[in-house]
C-alpha cells in the first residue's frame, strides 16, 4: 500500500503554557490512576500473607510463597515480551483497555483460588501428577492470569508517553505516571487489611478488581492518538512533536514490524534489559516481602501494618516524581537527553547503599527499617522513572513497546531471581535457627521434652500436618499451642524463649543478605549499561 509522506516542520515559537495547552497531563492523569490500579492489585497478597501463610490458613513457607510470587514475576516476564508487541499491534488506546480488563478480572479471582486448586489437583492427578498444596496451585493460576494483563501496563504507558510528551518532558511524565505505583502501594496498606478483617480476605481481591473497570470507562472516554484528538489544540501537537527536526507523517495504519531479532543486535537494547534485570528484582522484593519482614523482625501484623508501609511508600513516591526531573538539570546546562539522564542515574544509583543500615541499626526502632528502606525505594523510582525513559531516547517510536516489553521480561526474570532466592535464604536460615534450639534446648536439660515434641504428629484444624523443625513455636496454631502446653507449660514456656531469639537472630542475617544485594544493584546495573552505550546513540536504521 503507498505510503503518504510530508514533512513538517514541528520548531513553532511557543510564549506560555497557556498558549500551548495542557491536555497532554490528562493523559498523564490517565496513566498514573492506571499505574495506582496496577500495584493495588499486585499488592494484595503480599498484605495478606502473613495471614494466609499462617498455620491456620494454608501453612506456606517461605518457598512456598517464594513459588507463588515467581509464576507471577515469571509470567510477568514471559508476558512482556509479548505486551510490547501486542500494544504496537492493537494500537495504545485498545491495548490498555485489554490489559486492564484482564488483570482486573485476574485480580478478582483470587478469591477463588481454592476451588481453582482443587480443579487444577484434580487435571493433574489425571496425569499422575499429586502431593501438590491446593491452595498454592490456585494462587499460582490466579498469579499467572494477573501477570498477563498487568505486563501490557508499562509498555502502553510508555507508548502513550512518548505519543503525548516531547523528549524534554517524557521522563518527567514518566515519574508522575510511575508514582503511581507507590500510590497503590501506600493505599494497599491502608485498605486491603482493613477489608481483610472485616469483610474477609476473599473481598479484598474483588473490590481491588473492581476498580479498574472504572479507570476503564475514563480512559475510552478521553484517549485517543494525538493527531486524532480534537480536545488538543494545534499549539500542543506542534509542541508535542518539538525536540525532532522533523517529523514524517505516515497515513497507513500499520507501520512495518521490528523483529526482536532485530532489537537484540543494538546494544541499546542490551543496556534495558541489563538495567531492569538487576533492579527490578529490588521494587519486586520491596513489594512482596516487606509485610513478611515486618512480621519477622517485629512482629507487625494486619492493621498494624497500615502506617508503617504507607509511610514508606510515600517516600518512594518522592524519588518518582523528583526523579523525573532530576535529568532536566544537567539537559538545561547542555548536555543532550541521555547523558543528562545517564549523569543523573549515577549520583541515583549511590542512595540505596543506605539500605545497608537497616539492619544494624534496626534496633533502635522499626521505624528506622521502614525509612531507611522508604529512601532505597524512592531511589528505585527515581532510576525507573529515568530508565524508561531512555528507551525513547533512542528508538523510534514503532519500536519502544517492543524494547519496553524486552526490558520487561529481563525485569521479571530478575525479579523471579531474587523472590526464589529470597524464600530460599528465609526458610534455611530460619530451618538454621530452629535446629540450633533443638541443640541448646538439650544442652539446657529440655532434651526429653524436646524428643517428646518431635515424635508427635501435629496438625492444624484442617488436619494438615505440622512439622516442628520447620515452624517456630510462636507461630504454631493456637490448638497445637495449647496443646504442646497440655504436656508440660514450664518446659513449653521455656523452649519459646530459648527458640525465639535464635530463630530471630538467623532471619536477621537473611534479611541482611537480601537488602545488601538490593543496595548494590544499582551501581553494577549502571556501570554495565555505560559499558554498553557510553554516549547516546539513537537508532536510525529501523
Amino acid at each position: 500500500m503507498p505510503v503518504e509522506q510530508t514533512k513538517t516542520n514541528l520548531s513553532l515559537p511557543v510564549n506560555t503554557m497557556q498558549a500551548i495547552g495542557k491536555y497532554r497531563w490528562t493523559i498523564c492523569a490517565l496513566l498514573f490512576f492506571a499505574t495506582t490500579v496496577n500495584y493495588l492489585d499486585r499488592q494484595v497478597l503480599s498484605l495478606l500473607q502473613p495471614y494466609l501463610s499462617s498455620p491456620e490458613m494454608f501453612n506456606w513457607t517461605n518457598s512456598d510463597y517464594a513459588n507463588i510470587t515467581s509464576v507471577f514475576q515469571f509470567g510477568y516476564a514471559l508476558s512482556m515480551l509479548f505486551a510490547g508487541r501486542i500494544i504496537d499491534k492493537l494500537g495504545t488506546k485498545k491495548g490498555y483497555a485489554w490489559a486492564i480488563v484482564i488483570w482486573s478480572l485476574a485480580a478478582i479471582i483470587h478469591a477463588l483460588a481454592i476451588p481453582i486448586g482443587e480443579g487444577i489437583a484434580v487435571v493433574l492427578g489425571w496425569f499422575g501428577i499429586v502431593g501438590f498444596s491446593i491452595s498454592v496451585l490456585g494462587f499460582m493460576f490466579s498469579r499467572a492470569v494477573l501477570a498477563f494483563g498487568e505486563a501490557g501496563n508499562f509498555p502502553a504507558a510508555i507508548k502513550a508517553t512518548a505519543e503525548y510528551f516531547p523528549k524534554k518532558e517524557r521522563s518527567l511524565s514518566t515519574g508522575i505516571f510511575n508514582s503511581g505505583s507507590n500510590v497503590g502501594a501506600i493505599l494497599a496498606p491502608l485498605t486491603v487489611p482493613w477489608i481483610s478483617s472485616n469483610w474477609g480476605w476473599e473481598w479484598a481481591f474483588i473490590i481491588m478488581g473492581l476498580i479498574g473497570f472504572v479507570w476503564l470507562i475514563f480512559w475510552l472516554v478521553y484517549y485517543d492518538k494525538p493527531e486524532k484528538q480534537k480536545k488538543l489544540s494545534a499549539a500542543e501537537l506542534a509542541y508535542i512533536k518539538s525536540g525532532e527536526e522533523e517529523m514524517t507523517i505516515e497515513t497507513t495504519e500499520e507501520e512495518k514490524k521490528v523483529s526482536w531479532i532485530k532489537l537484540l543486535g543494538y546494544k541499546q537494547t542490551w543496556a534495558f534489559a541489563f538495567g531492569k534485570f538487576m533492579t527490578d528484582g529490588v521494587w519486586w522484593f520491596f513489594l512482596f516481602w516487606l509485610p513478611a519482614f515486618l512480621k519477622v523482625q517485629y512482629g507487625i501484623v494486619d492493621k498494624a501494618v497500615m502506617l508503617p508501609l504507607a509511610t514508606l511508600y510515600t517516600i518512594a513516591m518522592v524519588g518518582s516524581i523528583s526523579g523525573g526531573w532530576f535529568p532536566m538539570y544537567f539537559i538545561k546546562k547542555g548536555y543532550n537527553a541521555y547523558d543528562g539522564r545517564m549523569k543523573a542515574m549515577l549520583l541515583i544509583a549511590f542512595i540505596p547503599l543506605v539500605i545497608l543500615l537497616s539492619q544494624p541499626l534496626g534496633h533502635i526502632s522499626y521505624w528506622v527499617p521502614v525509612i531507611l528502606i522508604g529512601i532505597g525505594a524512592s531511589a528505585h523510582q527515581a532510576w525507573s522513572a529515568n530508565i524508561f525513559t531512555t528507551v525513547s531516547d533512542m528508538f523510534p517510536k514503532k519500536a519502544i513497546a517492543s524494547v519496553v516489553g524486552i526490558g520487561g521480561m529481563a525485569g521479571g526474570i530478575g525479579g523471579v531471581v531474587t523472590s526464589k532466592l529470597g524464600g530460599w535464604l528465609f526458610d534455611s536460615y530460619k530451618y538454621a535457627g530452629i535446629a540450633k534450639s533443638w541443640v541448646e534446648a538439650r544442652a539446657a536439660g529440655l532434651g526429653d521434652y524436646v524428643s517428646k515434641l518431635q515424635s508427635l504428629n501435629l496438625a492444624n484444624k484442617k488436619g494438615e500436618p505440622i512439622n516442628l523443625n520447620k515452624i517456630d513455636l510462636r507461630s504454631l496454631p493456637k490448638e497445637v499451642t495449647e496443646q504442646l502446653q497440655a504436656m508440660d507449660t514450664g518446659m513449653f514456656d521455656k523452649l519459646l524463649q530459648l527458640q525465639k531469639p535464635l530463630v530471630h537472630a538467623e532471619m536477621t542475617t537473611s534479611y541482611t543478605i537480601m537488602f545488601a544485594i538490593c543496595a548494590f544493584a544499582y551501581l553494577i546495573a549502571w556501570m554495565v549499561m555505560k559499558s554498553l552505550v557510553p554516549k547516546y546513540k539513537p537508532i536510525i536504521d529501523l
